[in-house]
């Protein structure tokens, strides 16, 4: 399952109400969100593969088992992206 394709056509930066870009995020980043967020599920392994990144802002939003995590305070610097 992956995320609505007109939630993602609706969604903008919090920060900056810029555009976003679905990423895939390097393993090393997925692994630690993860486990960073494990806690709030009881019964299954929380799914990281993709973020949602804000060229304007600098920041990546991570999705996690298919949800956005939209708060400016949970997003990550673009710069764990490596390019």
């Amino acid at each position: 399952m992956a995320v609505d394709p007109e939630l993602l056509e609706i969604l903008v930066c919090p920060k900056t109400k810029g555009d976003l870009e679905l990423v895939e995020l390097p393993e090393a980043v997925r692994n630690d969100l993860v486990e960073k967020y494990k806690e709030h599920f009881r019964d299954e392994v929380p799914v990281v593969q993709q973020g949602l990144l804000c060229a304007e802002s600098g920041l990546v939003y991570p999705i996690v088992s298919d949800i956005p995590i939209m708060l400016v305070d949970e997003a990550l610097p673009a710069d764990v992206l490596g390019g």
